[in-house]
């Protein structure tokens, strides 16, 4: 089968949760024993989200080949279980850097080169790019930002030129709008879908499929209403109604048929049922947990929860798998001291320690390892929480008062975290850090290796620094072990306390890797210490 494309816009406002609605709509088509993907097509400038602060966009997920990608890359892979890659996230910046490069190079001698038909035409390539090896049945594409932005004229225009040439039944508009309540009225109003399809409409695309996100149920009257206006089919208006988890969409865009009316449009014969078993078997061990637990989540971004999205995510995976639920507590690292962290911290039952870059609350994030290596409290550093827990140590086990990092105090006699060897001749910042899956061999007789239950496992990183392994005799020799390396540059990928009831320092992000079907096992073994 010709691999068939689903695109999928926004409008009237941002956040709607397009991601959400992608990769649910992708679960249930995988469910039906489909191959599946789904790619997103950002409209900012940025070649990727790599440079970008958390607060900006959200927090930057890596896949397994290293690319820096949007964080509803991370729904994707959540949702579907498998890897995307760098196909799988284009920026305007990146298909503009592409058709420069080409001009410079010769490739339109002679040619005025414009958005239609050049930057359209590097559009469409893209769009179609992961359709061309037949390993795709289906492929959505979500298109960044809302109808209308000046940013997305191009996406949009692509999308009309690919329904005006691929076949009619490999290709569909699913677009994705809001139906407002107004409380002083009592009413649900139409009005902004109606415009933001006419929008939509006045760009050459038609909608096939009209989702309307609401916070109220749509009745029948209201769906004919939306339909008749928007010039779609009766029954192509669907609601997306407010869950009680982003977990429990794909079931109720099941329940609006919309996996039935896309396999209808695309003209797929023999379609199977979705099989949802497994689905169906972690929501109901997320919502009928039999114990709470309290994690304390510390970082420099809690104010937006986009910012450590996967961190969250899996911890809510962790928690299914250990029949708990988990009560995340965001503390803001800027804001601990020696003399609170007790306030902060107190009745924890465990203590994450995020990753992050800069100098803005390194301070805090020692204290708050400090706390939990003295307590005795579970303690999961990811990244910068791992580099923390050795700077914490190496000053307060080892009295090396001025240990640090020389990403923020290059003068320190005491480095315990340094720059790789490789990234001292990088001057670029985009997209030169350590990125992607990397080997890692853990020593046997550590928790780690208990925790993962092999000798070879692979984890994805973003990090331009690494412990530095002049010093790791001191370290093993006062407590504090390195129990996995890169078997191919020794670097050091985990640290652990075995005195403790659970203290482990990742260089990797582990959080990455973990879904709903399977938590991940680092995750998951610290929710579990918690608990006890």
């Amino acid at each position: 089968m010709e691999s068939k494309y689903v695109f999928i816009t926004g409008g009237v406002v941002s956040s709607l949760g397009k991601g959400i609605i992608a990769a649910s709509l992708a679960k249930l088509l995988q469910a039906r024993g489909l191959r599946v993907t789904i790619q997103k097509f950002d409209p900012y400038i940025n070649i990727d989200p790599g440079t970008l602060n958390p607060y900006e966009h959200g927090e930057c997920y890596v896949t397994e080949d290293g690319a820096e990608t949007d964080l509803d890359l991370g729904h994707y892979e959540r949702f579907l279980g498998v890897h995307t890659s760098q196909a799988n996230n284009v920026t305007t910046g990146r298909i503009y850097n592409t058709v420069i490069t080409k001009e410079r190079e010769g490739a339109y001698l002679g040619k005025t080169v414009q958005i239609v038909p050049h930057i359209t035409d590097e559009i469409k390539r893209r769009m179609t790019l992961l359709g061309q090896d037949g390993k795709y049945d289906i492929i959505l594409t979500e298109i960044g930002g809302t109808v209308g932005d000046m940013e997305s004229q191009p996406f949009i225009e692509a999308v009309r030129q690919l329904q005006w040439e691929l076949p009619e039944e490999d290709c569909m508009s699913i677009h994705l709008t809001l139906v407002p309540f107004l409380n002083a009225a009592k009413e649900l109003k139409t009005k902004p879908t109606q415009h933001s399809v006419q929008k939509l409409q006045q760009s050459g695309v038609q909608p096939d499929v009209i989702i309307c996100r609401t916070e109220h149920p749509l009745s029948d009257d209201i769906k004919r209403k939306v339909a008749l206006f928007c010039n779609v089919k009766p029954g192509h208006v669907i609601q997306s109604i407010d869950a009680w988890s982003i977990y429990q969409v794909p079931l109720n865009m099941h329940a609006e048929h919309l996996d039935e009316l896309v396999v209808r449009k695309l003209q797929i014969e023999n379609f199977n049922a979705p099989d949802l078993t497994r689905w169906n078997e972690f929501l109901y061990r997320l919502s009928h947990p039999s114990r709470e637990v309290d994690i304390a989540l510390v970082g420099k971004y809690v104010s937006l929860q986009d910012a450590y999205k996967s961190i969250l995510e899996a911890l809510v995976h962790a928690g299914a798998a250990n029949d708990c639920k988990v009560n995340v507590h965001t503390v803001l690292s800027d804001d601990i001291t020696e003399e609170n962290v007790a306030d902060y911290l107190k009745g924890m039952n465990g203590i994450l320690v995020a990753p992050g870059f800069g100098g803005r609350g390194l301070e805090g994030k020692v204290h708050a390892i400090r706390y939990a290596r003295e307590n005795n409290i579970p303690f999961l550093g990811i990244c910068l929480g791992m580099q923390m827990c050795v700077v914490e140590f190496a000053r307060n086990v080892l009295g090396y008062a001025d240990a640090a990092s020389t990403e923020l105090y290059p003068d320190t006699t005491h480095p315990v975290i340094d720059l790789m060897e490789e990234q001292k001749k990088t001057t670029m910042k985009g997209g030169t850090m350590r990125l992607g899956a990397y080997d890692c061999k853990l020593a046997k007789g550590t928790l780690a290796y208990d925790i993962y239950g092999c000798e070879n496992i692979s984890e994805r990183h973003r990090h331009r620094y690494e412990f530095n392994a002049k010093y790791a005799k001191d370290f093993a020799e006062a407590g504090l072990v390195a129990s996995g390396h890169n078997p191919q540059t020794g670097l050091t990928e985990i640290v652990e306390l075995p005195t403790h009831k659970f203290f482990i320092g990742s260089q990797f992000h582990p959080e990455y890797k973990s879904t709903p079907e399977k938590p991940h096992p680092l995750f998951r073994r610290f929710i579990q210490a918690a608990l006890q």
